[in-house]
Order: C-alpha cells, then structure tokens, then sequence
C-alpha cells in the first residue's frame, strides 16, 4: 500500500515539476497560413463537380457518373465518400478510367483552383482532345504528291 501511495506522489510531483519548468504558450500570433498547394498528375483536368446521387454526378453541366472504386480527396487531402458532397457545386482537378467514368477526384482549395492547368483554355475542357482527333482537309499547294491527293468523283 505504501508503495502505491509513494508511486502515485512521484508521478504527481513530476507533472506538477514539469508544468513549472515549461509553462504553455498563451499568446496566439496572427500569421496568415496559405493552404498547400499539391501536385497533380499531368493528365489531370479541371472541371466543376455536382453529386446528386452517387454514383450520378455532372461535370461541368454535363450528366456523368463516378466510377465504383472512385477516390475522391478533400482540400486537406483526405478521402471522402462522395455523399459527403452531395448537392455542392465543387471546383476540382479529375481523372477518368479506362470505361471514361471519373475515377480520381481533388477537391480544390483556393490556392489551387487560382492556377492554371496545362492544356486549359477558353476552348473548354476538351479542345485539347478534340483537336487530337481533328482532321484537316487535304489540299494541293503544289508540291503535293499524286498519291496524297484528294479523290474527286465526276
């Protein structure tokens, strides 16, 4: 019992020691923190998610759905479900799967969403797709070769 009793006042004294020898701070400083700003896959694009019913979602105005193993990650790059969101128009950097459905989601904070992504004009967010697969008409400048011609049916 007695060593109980002598235990209990050792451990006592000590926290009692340390809270003389190192006082908390009280005095708060008011210094303006800037949210991080993370790194995105190149291929990421930037577009303007709405949740309505998971997996249904729009994306940019547009109807689309979340992919079944979507992550989607919070300004403090946490992973929420996607419920969470449910009726909030968010800005985010996303990617889609192999299928096309969106797969990976960030949640832009403020510093984030203020940069500006590759490939992102005023064109929308698809001119840089849509121009892979445009093609221009074949003309003759006059060192067109014969065979690259066009064909021209009488």
């Amino acid at each position: 019992m007695n060593r109980c009793n002598t235990l209990l006042m050792a451990a006592l004294i000590s926290l009692a020691g340390a809270s003389l020898v190192c006082p908390t701070a009280s005095a708060q400083t008011a210094e303006v923190v800037k949210p991080n700003v993370r790194q995105f896959p190149k291929n990421a694009v930037r577009g303007v998610l709405v949740v309505f019913a998971p997996p249904e979602i729009t994306m940019d105005g547009k109807p689309d759905r979340l992919s079944p193993g979507v992550r989607i990650r919070d300004i403090n790059n946490n992973l929420m479900l996607s419920a969470t969101f449910s009726g909030q128009k968010l800005v985010v950097n996303y990617l889609r799967d192999n299928t096309g459905l969106v797969h990976s989601v960030w949640v832009l904070n403020t510093e984030e969403a203020r940069q500006k992504m590759p490939g992102q004009d005023g064109g929308g967010i698809f001119s840089n797709i849509r121009s892979m697969f445009e093609t221009k008409p074949v003309t003759d400048d006059g060192n067109t070769s014969y065979d690259k011609l066009p064909n021209y049916k009488p």
